[in-house]
């Protein structure tokens, strides 16, 4: 398919919206009503830091919703008022944040049945109205749903359209895009759907697995084995390595892709010389600005002594994991929630240590004064922020000291 001219003629189609219906002062209000805290206002007004008994609150000076989720979730509001008889779907979760996608189904949009890993679009009839998330949706989605002749309403982050628009110009002069990202979520699925040839490497060890072949060659078996589920098909890692683009699914760790694409310039320049090496590698910034800032707010955050870091988000959430991992490689007791139902009853906290799965612990306070750090990740809303940090306040208190 060619993907450019199909998104071209997509956006003229008198189906498709990428901008709201009029309702931005009906939807604001009902977003301030269900999402912001005077709590968190009150926070961010005494320099982010709030001390109640013995508990002193740091919040990040970047943290929740960032423009592009917020974006999204009013789009999908909007929608719901403009088309309030109609039936409504959606191919994926609106955003990583379980509160927020539970309130979209409150609101009677219903969400693409899957069966196995396979989305069943059988259901979606002729005039239904289809939301796409702000991840993003496939080309083949877009194009299914087109051909059923749905309304799209696509809420896709502006940041995210920008990866898209740069795999599209590796795939123009026949470069590989080298995709850092997890090639399950749904925004890397999204873009390798507008690549041409592509690969994802997970982290810098998959990066390095990959220059090392460039460079000195090695078993294609065991290359493709190690890429399995992660390559376009028909990758040839002998044939499709020498011109490379390196992209990234915008919720990645930024020093971490900044770090693979200096690697595969690093790698092209010493395999073809710096007189050639343009001919073999390409790179576009595609970092996210929010997700930067709420990277940037954790480093500045944990410089201060901490005794724990409370990380809040939805536990599918990308950028909400790459946070709780600055704080357990800076060593500090970090505990990632989802909302503040995790806490309680007592001392106890349910919570996603580091690529492990959810585990109870107890005494996870600590006795007498404490310090903690709290940020959320971007589809975190204030108020399940404000809950946490009351729900810390309140268990504190009921305790004293003693605890």
């Amino acid at each position: 398919m060619d993907t450019k001219t199909f998104k071209r003629s997509l956006n003229q189609s008198e189906n498709y919206h990428r901008k709201g219906f009029g309702h931005e002062k009906d939807v604001s209000g009902q977003m301030t009503t269900e999402y912001q805290s005077s709590l968190i206002q009150t926070i961010r007004d005494r320099n982010y830091t709030l001390t109640q008994g013995n508990v002193t609150i740091h919040l990040a000076e970047a943290f929740g919703f960032c423009w592009g989720v917020e974006r999204a979730v009013a789009m999908a509001y909007e929608t719901r008022q403009h088309f309030p008889t109609e039936r409504l779907w959606i191919t994926n979760e609106i955003i990583h944040n379980p509160s927020v996608n539970q309130r979209l189904r409150d609101m009677q949009v219903q969400f693409i049945p899957v069966n196995g890993d396979v989305k069943d679009f059988s259901p979606i009839e002729a005039g239904d109205v289809v939301i796409l998330p702000a991840f993003g949706a496939s080309v083949q989605e877009m194009k299914t749903l087109d051909d059923r002749g749905c309304t799209i309403v696509d809420t896709t982050c502006p940041w995210v359209s920008k990866v898209w628009n740069s795999v599209e110009k590796h795939k123009k002069k026949d470069f590989t895009s080298i995709i850092h990202g997890k090639y399950k979520h749904e925004e890397t699925v999204a873009t390798s759907s507008f690549a041409g040839t592509y690969l994802v490497v997970l982290n810098m060890e998959e990066a390095e697995y990959v220059a090392r072949y460039i460079l000195e060659g090695g078993s294609r078996s065991e290359f493709m084995e190690k890429f399995r589920h992660a390559h376009s098909n028909g990758f040839d890692p002998d044939r499709d390595l020498v011109r490379v683009g390196v992209a990234n699914q915008t919720t990645m760790l930024k020093g971490e892709t900044e770090r693979i694409g200096k690697l595969f310039e690093r790698t092209m320049l010493t395999k073809y010389g710096p007189t050639t090496a343009t001919d073999h590698f390409m790179s576009f910034n595609t970092i996210c600005d929010a997700t930067q800032e709420r990277q940037d707010a954790m480093y500045q955050l944990i410089e201060r002594p901490l005794d724990l870091m409370v990380v809040i988000g939805g536990y599918n959430s990308s950028n909400t994991a790459h946070l709780q991992e600055i704080a357990v490689d800076h060593g500090i007791a970090s505990y990632y929630i989802d909302s503040a139902e995790r806490i309680g009853p007592g001392n106890q906290v349910e919570h996603k240590p580091l690529d492990q799965p959810l585990t109870r612990q107890t005494n996870w306070l600590p006795e007498g004064t404490i310090e903690v750090g709290i940020t959320s990740g971007a589809s975190t809303p204030d108020r399940v922020v404000s809950n946490v940090i009351e729900k810390i306040f309140a268990l504190k208190a009921s305790s004293g000291d003693d605890m």
